[in-house]
């Protein structure tokens, strides 16, 4: 054998647990298990972070083809449906849009259906671009219906996700992984064995030594495999996305979950309620240069509704991504990788890319550096383009109250936001993406919310008579609103389909 080829790969070590190491569990074990024998190593001293608990509509495609049980998932996770995020106070102080998951009005190819809301607004000023979203109209009622078994009426172009609980999330992946024969070990990492691009072994504090020929990297923020022991660099984007610290509670439910996930603008960064079936998840996302971690906290629990069920947490991070994410035979993926702030739930989702990726380029061998090459540049891309989308969240603020958002408002954009937001404020276009995490909607959403309306509508819709349009578009807008008021409430949706049988602790 070329040592140059590298070892066959007849072994798989997964580093780290939690979420991010039981998903690549399960997957790999669902796709992979009988390519190869599969370890993960995990340590019960290392507690799960469980930040990430709200997800987006991908999420439920990992469920599908792991061939789970949606709403048996749901129940045993304790999980409830998510339909979009509001964000208030972002605009200004009393501001409020909502980011919506699935469609913005009715099919009308090849025309953009945000288009034809931008030529019916000049007729009729007042028609707002959400009244066409059948997910932000139901979560603004509290109101849930699974888009599919309503798809030929006005709801059926919502989309949805869920929000979960973290550690019930790990367990049942752990339960699925394992009765696909990957083996547990538990152990804490003592030291990593490494020479150049590879790592042949890791060391556990009880002396056992674990080789094998393709490892990954789940060890969260330490990156003990990918950032330590072969010295990959983390490209830091904290000039760009200030907050690097956040206070983190659970509290009790006081009232039926809300579908949709909070995001709520504080005077130096801005705090998530996160509603499960069993507890609500807070959070209080922050920038240290401008608030310390006591205030943090106080705010925090001055905000929260219901009794506190844990003692809060403070996590520091810095945002940014891993040079390479996949170098020599050392694949990261979640916190390992790298790190964004939750404002758009994408955690979760990140992990799941990467292992989808590493399925797609699984190596024959441990070196294997252009299908390397090319898993980086895809994640890369990922997290650039999450990245963006983050920054054009605060970028585009009109508060000047406090100076975070005063030194938020002055960071000079990536070239590449710049351009979109441009393209944008123009007519309402955006860059084409090959195989993008937001759609036009999101984007379109985002920027409306933030107050970029543009100049013009493009060129398609000039023959369209505005007050036409507005008048159809007043009929969908009443017929959405229609059949919202026929739906189940989402409290009611989930106690006739998927219910938790009893309420767990925290």
């Amino acid at each position: 054998m070329n040592e140059e080829s590298g070892r066959p790969i007849r072994n798989l070590c997964i580093v780290g647990g939690g979420t991010a190491g039981w998903i690549a569990a399960a997957l790999l074990g669902h796709y992979a298990g009988h390519l190869f024998r599969i370890r993960l190593v995990e340590s019960e001293e290392i507690g799960t972070i469980g930040v990430g608990e709200s997800t987006i509509p991908p999420f439920l495609q990992l469920i599908a083809r792991l061939g789970i049980s949606e709403s048996e998932f749901i129940r045993e996770t304790q999980a409830s449906f998510k339909l979009g995020i509001r964000f208030d106070d972002w605009l200004d102080r009393g501001s409020s849009y909502f980011h919506p998951f699935g469609a913005i009005g009715a099919p009308n190819p090849p025309v953009d259906p945000y288009q034809l809301w931008l030529r019916a607004r000049t007729a009729d000023p007042s028609l707002e671009l959400q009244s066409l979203a059948p997910a932000s109209v139901m979560a603004d009622a509290g109101r849930f219906m699974l888009p599919f078994k309503a798809a030929t009426t006005p709801v059926g172009g919502a989309a949805y996700a869920l929000h979960v609980d973290a550690k019930r999330v790990a367990a049942f992946l752990r339960r699925f992984a394992e009765g696909k024969g990957v083996v547990r070990t538990e152990g804490l990492v003592d030291r990593v064995e490494a020479e150049g691009d590879q790592v042949a072994a890791i060391v556990l504090r009880s002396g056992e030594r674990i080789a094998a020929d393709l490892f990954v990297d789940c060890t969260g923020f330490r990156s003990l495999l990918l950032g330590q022991a072969l010295e990959v660099p983390l490209d830091d984007w904290s000039d760009l996305l200030l907050c690097d610290r956040a206070v983190v509670v659970q509290t009790e439910n006081i009232g039926p979950p809300p579908p949709f996930t909070l995001a709520e603008a504080q005077d130096a960064g801005w705090r998530w309620r996160i509603p499960l079936q069993h507890r609500t998840g807070n959070g209080h996302v922050f920038s240290s240069r401008h608030m310390g971690a006591d205030e943090a906290r106080s705010i925090l629990l001055a905000k929260v509704e219901g009794r506190p069920v844990t003692e809060p947490m403070l996590l520091s991070f810095t945002t940014g991504a891993r040079r390479e994410m996949w170098r020599g035979n050392v694949v990261a993926a979640g916190l390992s990788a790298g790190f964004i702030e939750p404002l758009e739930s994408t955690a979760i989702h990140l992990v799941y890319r990467a292992i989808d990726f590493l399925l797609r380029y699984l190596p024959g061998t441990s070196r294997a550096p252009e299908l390397a090459a090319e898993f980086n540049r895809r994640m890369t891309g990922d997290y650039v383009e999450i990245r963006d989308f983050i920054i054009a969240h605060y970028s585009l603020t009109r508060r000047r109250d406090a100076p975070f958002w005063r030194d938020v408002a002055s960071i000079e954009l990536p070239a590449g936001l710049r351009h979109r937001v441009a393209m944008f404020a123009d007519a309402g276009m955006l860059p084409e993406v090959l195989d993008g995490l937001f759609s036009a909607v999101s984007w379109q959403s985002v920027l409306d919310g933030m107050g970029v309306l543009p100049r013009r509508p493009h060129p398609s819709v000039a023959n369209a008579e505005p007050a036409a349009l507005a008048r159809d578009l007043r009929g969908l807008e009443q017929a959405i609103g229609r059949t919202v008021q026929q739906l189940p409430t989402h409290q009611a949706f989930l106690d006739q389909h998927c219910r938790a049988e009893k309420p767990l602790a925290a």
